[in-house]
């Protein structure tokens, strides 16, 4: 604290001794009257607006006016005690506030950026989910018949709007085949946050294997897509901004069903 912080007069303590001083020019000139009188009135208003001070500071929850008279000297008036403190605080970094009939002391409006914090809070996939997104990410571009006939199961509508959500996946085009069902890619969003320049960068069959992350005994015929090569699309047509948005809705948002074996 520096000295000029410590110098500051105290606008209470300013206004008690104004009212002592006050009250000793009448005690002097006041025949027979206690001069110690009118001082040990303003002590006792001074420790009145202590005791509110620490009920407020102290409180958890705001503090109605009859719950203050019932904690201070009967003849405390806390209304008065309330204005005074109010006003005293006004201009510090904490004010004392009136929210509902009830009084407590909270931050200035202007520092209260200081206290905000902004935290993220890790989103934990699913196993389906990263079995649909690994899908998507090494088979694309491949709709969604594809990836439940490679998961053996079916794909949730919870399972794609997490992807669609985190923006790691997109909309392709159509395939060209009965039905022209939608495919499916991964975006820029997606290589940004695995850190990968490109899909070639992905792992590939060897490079899984000597992580431990798949058995080195595979069923035969077991393959997984080279990512360097990743599908050309020659197959299938661009989405039409205007026209597919409305069947893409209704090919991947009205089936409701959870991932279950088939």
């Amino acid at each position: 604290m520096s000295d000029e912080t410590q110098n500051k007069p105290d606008p209470i303590h300013e206004a008690i001794e104004k009212l002592r001083e006050r009250a000793d020019r009448q005690g002097a000139t006041e025949t027979g009257s206690d001069a110690k009188g009118p001082r040990l009135a303003v002590d006792a208003e001074r420790q009145r607006m202590r005791r509110l001070e620490a009920l407020l500071f102290a409180a958890e929850e705001p503090l109605d006016i009859e719950t203050l008279q019932t904690r201070l000297p009967v003849e405390s008036d806390v209304e008065s005690l309330l204005e005074a403190l109010q006003e005293d605080y006004a201009k510090r970094g904490v004010q004392l506030t009136e929210v509902g009939g009830r009084w407590r002391f909270e931050t200035a409006p202007d520092l209260r950026g200081l206290l905000e914090e902004i935290r993220e809070e890790p989103r934990k996939l699913s196993d389906a989910a990263l079995e649909t997104l690994a899908i998507i990410a090494y088979h694309q571009p491949v709709t969604r018949a594809e990836i439940e006939e490679i998961r053996g199961v079916a794909v949730s509508k919870g399972t794609l709007d997490l992807l669609f959500e985190l923006g790691w996946i997109r909309p392709r085009g159509r395939r060209r085949s009965p039905g022209r069902p939608v495919t499916y890619g991964t975006t820029q969003s997606f290589l940004a946050y695995f850190s990968l320049a490109s899909i070639g960068d992905l792992p590939g069959q060897a490079d899984l294997k000597a992580a431990g992350l798949l058995d080195a005994r595979l069923p035969p015929g077991f393959e997984i897509p080279d990512p360097g090569l990743p599908g050309s699309g020659e197959d299938e047509d661009p989405l039409d901004p205007e026209e597919d948005a409305h069947l893409f809705h209704v090919d991947f948002m009205e089936d409701g069903e959870d991932d279950s074996n088939s």
